[in-house]
């Protein structure tokens, strides 16, 4: 990792397709906010994983990595993530005896909450609202009058 690494180095990268959130000062109190909770991994983990990869590209192991490719809080629940657990289980088992490899389990949960568009604005008819950018930005519902697309940052 580059020594020139900061948490908020990332903006002086060009970003597309990020959220423009109307109330900037909002989006920063709640960024301090998440920044001040603690971490979502640890470092052993991390080096484990690194470790597990480096296994994966010199073909000593194989990569299983699953998951939704968009998630929405309704649908988000501790059944839900047990049979996404335990889908992947029975994949890795399945792998593990006809590859004669060990699997390296990946679980892609909880960070597809939001997602790019190509596109800032949907159309529908003659109406025009902000795209929608996952449930951790906005609202999937086409609704105008309520405003449903209101970019969100809390």
């Amino acid at each position: 990792m580059s020594s020139s690494w900061q948490p908020n180095s990332w903006r002086t990268k060009q970003a597309l397709q990020m959220p423009d959130y109307p109330d900037v000062e909002y989006l920063e109190r709640v960024e301090s906010q998440i920044a001040s909770f603690p971490p979502l991994g640890f470092v052993g983990e991390a080096q484990k994983l690194k470790s597990e990869l480096a296994r994966v590209a010199s073909g000593q192991a194989f990569l299983l990595q699953g998951g939704d490719c968009a998630e929405s809080f309704a649908e988000f629940s501790a059944d839900n993530i047990r049979d996404t657990f335990r889908v992947l289980l029975q994949m890795a088992l399945v792998l593990t005896f006809g590859g004669g490899l060990p699997v390296v389990k990946v679980g892609r949960l909880a960070g597809q909450f939001a997602k790019p568009r190509s596109s800032s604005v949907e159309k529908q008819g003659d109406q025009e609202l902000p795209s929608y950018r996952g449930d951790i930005v906005n609202s999937i519902e086409f609704e105008p009058e309520k405003e449903s697309r209101t970019l969100d940052a809390s």
